[in-house]
């Protein structure tokens, strides 16, 4: 994902320092460039050995050493970067990058680039909360600079409360997100995902196997664009998307309640969720016990249940709705009966009996089917691609109705 990136890695002296080594090589798995700038105090914190082994690179520490080379390693570094990140980042550096300060290899380095600066603040809780420090972030917030929140726990100082570096994967993760296209910044978008529900008795019920995968890389990667979203789930073992709204549902009926709730506000509703079609007509207050003998039989009536995507798809005015279609049998004919009578923007089809492309798989093998009728197929992909595609196309039709 960081294939190519330049990072540059500003540590400074605090105690925060051991956690940038684990960030470093983090950042280094992710195929990123990185070399690091340290502080002469966090030098005594860790060996800048330590990051040069782990960076590939040379350590970058006192701004008068003889050159490496005929570059002036301060323009250099600056002009490099793609992000500068500093991690930990002490009430000192921020204060100092606030007024102008540049008095060392590290904030001059800094006062030069033209890269989005990154700050991953990191001191003691009462420091944090400072009114000065606060306005110093507060301050470079409104020119641009960006601040990854600490996490609340104990502190070094045996303190507790906000002030902890957050964890070096969210960080990474929020680098990552720093390259995104943020193209459906302000677009609301509501996702579901996962299967239902239905309960038989108090201790069983039917469902089906949707892991949910799909609508929450999709929710992910809309996230990760700038959109607002809303992510309607059932039942999932899946971690939810960082900053997307997760409402968290059953049976269908509670999901279709849930989408009627926040439809008239989205501009995009993607219906990527597999809620069961039929329920028991009759559900058992009491455990359905076998009966003995070798013809006993249990015959349960089902009935419909609302068709969400249906409903919503003959219900939308401006919106653009996405539906699925998961088959096994006649895929193209079926997915494109569902798009006509759902009254689709496009939808999304898989043959679910193929290697690759059912429930529960990290890859997907979709064909996409839009309302003209056009069809287009697509290899094997992960579905973080396949959100990708989906999200380029709904964006393609925003723009369109603009």
């Amino acid at each position: 994902m960081l294939k190519d990136k330049n990072i540059i890695v500003g540590v400074t002296a605090g105690i925060a320092a051991y956690k940038a080594v684990d960030l470093v090589s983090r950042l280094k798995k992710q195929n990123a460039n990185v070399e690091v700038i340290m502080t002469e105090n966090a030098t005594k914190f860790v060996s800048p050995l330590t990051f040069q082994t782990l960076a590939l690179n040379p350590v970058y520490v006192d701004m008068f050493k003889e050159p490496r080379n005929y570059d002036v390693e301060h323009i250099s570094l600056a002009e490099k970067a793609d992000v500068f990140l500093i991690a930990p980042a002490t009430a000192n550096i921020i204060g100092k990058i606030a007024n102008g300060i540049a008095d060392d290899l590290l904030t001059t380095t800094i006062m030069a680039t033209k890269a989005k600066v990154i700050f991953a603040p990191a001191m003691n809780t009462n420091m944090y909360l400072n009114p000065i420090v606060q306005g110093n972030m507060d301050y470079l917030k409104g020119l641009g600079y960006e601040f990854i929140k600490p996490g609340i726990g104990i502190l070094a100082c045996q303190t507790y409360g906000p002030g902890r570096m957050a964890e070096s994967a969210d960080i990474v993760e929020y680098v990552i997100d720093s390259f995104y296209d943020k193209d459906l910044v302000g677009r609301k978008i509501l996702v579901t995902a996962g299967p239902t529900i239905e309960p038989l008795d108090p201790v069983r019920y039917i469902t089906n196997h949707s892991s949910g995968k799909m609508g929450y890389k999709i929710a992910e990667e809309a996230n990760k664009r700038g959109a607002d979203v809303v992510l309607i789930s059932g039942p999932t073992n899946l971690e939810p998307p960082t900053g997307v709204e997760i409402i968290k549902v059953n049976t269908t009926r509670e999901m279709f309640n849930a989408v009627e709730e926040h439809f008239y506000q989205c501009e995009v509703l993607i219906k990527a969720a597999a809620p069961l079609d039929y329920r028991p007509e009759v559900v058992s207050n009491e455990k359905i016990k076998k009966k003995d003998g070798e013809k006993d039989e249990l015959n349960i009536k089902y009935i419909r249940n609302p068709d969400i995507v249906a409903h919503f798809g003959n219900l939308k005015k401006n919106q653009i709705v996405v539906g699925f279609a998961a088959e096994t049998n006649n895929l193209i004919e079926h997915a494109k009966e569902k798009l006509a009578k759902k009254n689709l923007d496009f939808i999304v089809a898989n043959d679910v009996s193929k290697d690759g492309a059912g429930f529960k798989t990290d890859t997907n093998l979709v064909t996409i089917i839009d309302k003209d009728g056009m069809v287009t197929d697509y290899p094997i992909l992960d579905k973080l691609q396949v959100a990708k595609i989906i999200l380029n196309k709904v964006k393609e039709l925003i723009n369109d109705k603009s």
